[in-house]
């Protein structure tokens, strides 16, 4: 998965900018159009400042995320982490931030299945930093409302972080209501007993559900423990807010679930019908071939060269009688698989 972004903004020595910064600083937030070094941030200079800062590096290069070492000083492991395509969601506490990895997650019509983009985070004591991959909605939406309304910088960034999850969470209900309008469809081509290639499409659902499952479980567990209070960055009024985004997954956990029951249920019914219709087909057919069996003995016996009892009415009437000693055969047999309901 590559990274992408909107507009790059031309450095000083003619480059490219990926880095988008705003300060809320004395009452008032300001984008920055490149990194201020006489900013102060708590944690990773010796002198802390009352400066909120939010940096985000939208598909960086290697070379363009140096800025998390060489300003931040984050730790080697989280920044390799933070470049890299993809991370299932985690928490890892470092000294003085905290390194945080959750996924937004869209449905890719043309495909018909799910797409994840991760979004990773460095909190500190007075500041925020964001690396998220060319699919990530949600930061781009959380820049535009700052720019509108500065006074959410100031909140801070435990607080602006929370808003950054919860908007990427609210995501995640049209993208499932999506994933439930394809099951319904399944559902109704499975009852009308559609064939093809239903079956790769319901493995398909199947697949796509467990994806799911297995993004908003880790995502669950690392915002309950947000909610929980386990980190000294994260206040009791903060704690409360992320309560409310961890209810929201515990009810995504529990709608893949209930998905997942419907797909295979939807996969037994899907082969109780085909079961059922190879019962129905198999049934004629046997009935067909009992039927034969006596007309055949009567008709390889009168077919034999040697001399068999004559029925009343001369020559002429012998192949009229063995017909209507057959369809007697055949009409008394099929009354009889009626009468015990074979048929």
């Amino acid at each position: 998965m590559g990274r992408q972004t909107g507009p790059r903004r031309r450095g000083s020595a003619g480059g490219f900018s990926m880095l988008t910064i705003f300060v809320h600083r004395n009452g008032e937030t300001k984008e920055l159009p490149a990194w201020d070094p006489t900013l102060k941030l708590a944690g990773c200079d010796s002198t802390a400042s009352d400066a909120i800062v939010w940096a985000d590096l939208a598909a960086p290069t290697p070379e363009e995320a140096a800025i998390l070492d060489r300003v931040f000083g984050f730790h080697e492991l989280a920044i390799e982490d933070a470049i890299s395509e993809s991370h299932h969601p985690k928490i890892e506490p470092y000294d003085g931030y905290l390194y945080l990895i959750l996924h937004g997650i869209d449905f890719r019509v043309a495909e018909q299945q799910f797409g994840t983009h991760d979004t990773d985070f460095f909190l500190g004591p007075n500041y925020l930093v964001t690396v998220h991959d060319p699919a990530a909605r949600t930061v781009p939406e959380v820049q535009a409302v700052i720019r509108r309304n500065g006074r959410i910088l100031g909140e801070g960034a435990a607080a602006l972080m929370h808003r950054i999850i919860d908007t990427m969470i609210d995501h995640y209900h049209p993208e499932v209501e999506k994933l439930e309008d394809r099951i319904d469809v399944l559902e109704k081509d499975v009852f009308n007993g559609a064939g093809g290639d239903i079956v790769r499409q319901l493995l398909d659902m199947k697949r796509d559900i467990g994806e799911m499952r297995r993004i908003v479980v880790p995502q669950r567990d690392a915002v309950g423990r947000l909610a929980r209070r386990e980190f000294p960055l994260i206040d009791n009024e903060v704690a409360y807010r992320y309560r409310d985004v961890y209810d929201h997954l515990v009810r995504l956990s529990d709608e893949a679930l209930i998905f997942q029951d419907r797909v295979n249920g939807l996969l037994e019914a899907h082969v109780s019908n085909v079961s059922n219709r190879l019962n129905e087909v198999m049934k004629v057919l046997t009935v067909i071939a009992t039927i034969f069996m006596p007309l055949t003995v009567l008709t390889g016996a009168y077919g034999m060269n040697i001399g068999l009892p004559k029925f009343p009415g001369g020559e002429g009437a012998q192949f009229w009688w063995v017909f209507g000693i057959m369809l007697a055969l055949s009409g008394g047999m099929l009354l009889w698989f009626r009468k015990r309901r074979w048929i």
